[in-house]
């Protein structure tokens, strides 16, 4: 979607119920709040939406709060995810009456480092690949008390489980330190978890490529999704 006209037009097409706006604070968590899609026009994408921006860590106090919620047409798709059909926009933080954008929004400090660049001739656009790397396991625990403190994570593809009683252990386990980087399909029981994660992604308008088992001195569970 590249303009307000065509995110209204998905928007119909899919029968869509409500909006999720999103942005992120200053420290990298996203941030959200829905609204009916009755509210959607082609408006909101110039004047943006109001709401309170007190409770943001690090934005503004309560006497001070009233934000701007400015959706980008080019971040609209179908939230996969959601029961009911839901919007889903990715918006940058204005100033309420001035909307200037906001000093302490990630997504604006962004976009004017970009225009920075290009105002030094030194290039005309800014690519950034970034890569997606996380853990699945089978447990987590982590506790913090007066008399003692622990975490333990656990995987049935854990190096360590190879002594494990699992009636029967077949030893199908993640090889230890490097090892386990690109290995065969066969070796892990996240090839189709990849797979499903890849093609929603593409679904949605995010491209990627070569999702992979990655290494981890036998930890187990680490995976990569680059986009």
């Amino acid at each position: 979607m590249s303009t307000p006209k065509s995110v209204l037009e998905l928007a119909k097409k899919t029968s869509a119920k409500m909006i999720d706006i999103k942005f992120v604070d200053t420290f990298g968590t996203w941030q959200h709040f829905s609204c009916p899609i009755r509210e959607l026009s082609e408006e909101i994408f110039s004047e943006g939406l109001g709401f309170d921006g007190s409770s943001i860590r690090g934005w503004k106090s309560i006497e001070a709060s009233d934000m701007l919620a400015m959706p980008d047409p080019a971040t609209a798709f179908i939230d996969p995810f959601c029961v009911v059909p839901t919007l889903s926009l990715t918006c940058t933080i204005a100033e309420t009456g001035t909307k200037e954008a906001y000093t302490r929004d990630p997504r604006g400090i962004a976009q004017r480092a970009e225009k920075y660049l290009a105002s030094t001739g030194v290039a005309d656009s800014a690519v950034f690949g970034p890569e997606a790397e996380f853990f699945i396991f089978d447990n987590v625990q982590f506790d913090s008390k007066s008399n003692g403190t622990f975490y333990s994570v656990d995987s049935e593809e854990a190096i360590w489980n190879t002594g494990r009683d699992e009636a029967p252990n077949l030893g199908n386990k993640n090889p230890a330190q490097r090892k386990a980087i690109f290995q065969w399909a066969r070796r892990t029981r996240r090839q189709d978890i990849r797979t499903e994660m890849c093609l929603t992604m593409e679904t949605i308008g995010c491209a990627n490529r070569a999702p992979a088992s990655r290494s981890g001195n036998g930890r187990p569970g680490r995976d990569r999704l680059p986009l």
